[in-house]
């Protein structure tokens, strides 16, 4: 008796059609009517969009695809590089090694302000990861004193460094862009003598 009451059932169900069986579905699951369902589905998705739309501009995707596009900056003194912090969000995050430097723009969580590693950011940083040390003193280049176990350490972190984030430059020394800048000075007064 059961079997024939679902069967019925069934191929009432079947002549209903699609629609049929989804205004039945929407009334039965819901309560509600399909004209309310659907009105209340469009608002839901409006709403959505519009919320998203609060926190996703369509001008930042285009800047998270720019910064992470690594620059090639060439040569610059550890004063520029600096600049390079994470103190400007428009530039990119760099970072040196043994005066090699990489953009860690990528790894924006960990070197970017607030990060646990941003104090490396702008920096040579060679003399902290050889030590593995957090200490001021121990932000610079300087490679002085170090053991073979340090160098060896300091070498692995060149090497994942290498494997992971573009090398964008390299640092000079103050003294060399100074003296380079004297000579294209004088070069320059050579051409142009002043006329007095």
């Amino acid at each position: 008796m059961l079997t024939i009451k679902y069967l019925n059932w069934y191929h009432h169900r079947l002549k209903m059609g699609l629609y049929a069986i989804a205004v039945e579905a929407i009334n039965d699951y819901t309560g509600l009517s399909p004209t309310a369902f659907f009105t209340i589905l469009c608002l839901m998705v409006i709403t959505y969009k519009f919320v998203c739309g609060m926190f996703i501009v369509v001008d930042d995707s285009k800047a998270v695809r720019r910064r992470n596009e690594p620059v090639q900056l060439g040569e610059m003194t550890e004063e520029e590089l600096w600049s390079y912090n994470g103190s400007d969000p428009n530039k990119p995050l760099l970072m040196a090694i043994k005066g090699q430097i990489y953009d860690v723009s990528s790894s924006r969580m960990f070197y970017g302000p607030g990060g646990a590693y941003s104090m490396f950011t702008g920096r040579d940083a060679s003399r902290a990861l050889a030590l593995l040390s957090f200490k001021p003193q121990d932000l610079n280049g300087n490679l002085e004193g170090l053991g073979d176990a340090e160098l060896d350490i300091l070498r692995d972190w060149e090497f994942k460094f290498m494997e992971k984030y573009p090398r964008v430059g390299v640092i000079t020394a103050k003294e060399n862009s100074k003296q380079s800048g004297d000579k294209l000075e004088h070069e320059i007064s050579d051409d142009h003598p002043n006329k007095d």
